[in-house]
């Protein structure tokens, strides 16, 4: 299915891996021109080499940048100061216990996870209504509606990212202007993959190892495997598109069932 979004320029924050590198491959092959960005300028460069080679339509650009850092999100607004599309991906997690959760982390965390992502949807949201088409989608977490109790710093964050799209969108009322959010489930990045991988004996297939893991550890997933995370860099792109004006500040689940339904 065409989404119609060929032309349209894309900034996807800690796009040189994971969930954010999916999406942005998944934009390009729409036909976007991805500005791919991640605090390491090399890794950047590498990324936005693949995507030229893989789509040769478009022209990806390197964004590198700390965007928590704000004289480094300035200097950012300044090379590309608009964009049809703003994913919001970057973000740190790690289990910690509540009892070691200090005031500066839970101030790391929030400049981290959250004012990053505010200070670019405040920068580039005014042109995006001045132009009355753009798109700006959040990466959350089940964690943000469902607390595991193993990350409370990382849901509480991410539970802000469901209020900050909603606020945004409000904002977009009567416009071709969205702010969505996409709560993936335990997903298969490359970090996970390995984590996994080393777990288990070398004579397992990784099919077998992640089917024991998802039963031992997550048996509330139902679909038993871990997201793989071209399946969330193709709903961000549907998202995206003119297809989906209709989501307007949708926390849209994709948690592989993690989630109880709750009428």
């Amino acid at each position: 299915m065409d989404m119609g979004l060929s032309g349209k320029t894309a900034l996807v924050t800690g796009s040189t891996r994971g969930i954010g590198k999916a999406i942005a491959i998944e934009l390009a092959r729409e036909g976007v021109h991805v500005l791919i960005n991640g605090r390491n300028h090399e890794e950047a460069e590498r990324t936005v080499d693949a995507l030229k080679s893989e789509f040769p339509s478009t022209m990806p650009r390197n964004a590198a940048a700390d965007i928590a850092d704000r004289q480094q999100r300035e200097a950012l607004f300044e090379q590309y100061p608009h964009v049809d599309i703003l994913v919001n991906n970057m973000g740190i997690y790690e289990i910690m216990s509540y009892d070691d959760i200090d005031d500066q982390v839970w101030e790391i965390y929030f400049r981290t996870n959250v004012l990053a992502a505010n200070g670019l949807a405040q920068f580039y949201l005014p042109s995006m209504l001045q132009n009355n088409f753009g798109r700006i989608l959040f990466i959350a977490s089940e964690e943000a509606l469902m607390p595991s109790g193993q990350m409370p710093q990382y849901a509480m964050t991410k539970s802000m990212l469901l209020s900050l799209s909603k606020s945004l969108s409000m904002l977009t009322a009567g416009t071709e202007v969205t702010s969505n959010t996409i709560l993936p489930g335990p997903t298969l990045s490359e970090y996970v993959h390995q984590i996994i991988d080393s777990l288990f004996p070398e004579d397992m297939t990784f099919a077998e190892k992640e089917k024991k893991f998802m039963a031992a550890n997550l048996p509330q997933s139902e679909i038993q495997r871990f997201i793989k995370p071209f399946e969330i860099g193709r709903l961000a792109a549907f998202l995206c598109s003119p297809y989906a004006s209709a989501f307007k500040g949708s926390p849209v689940r994709m948690d592989g069932g993690m989630v109880p339904t709750i009428f």
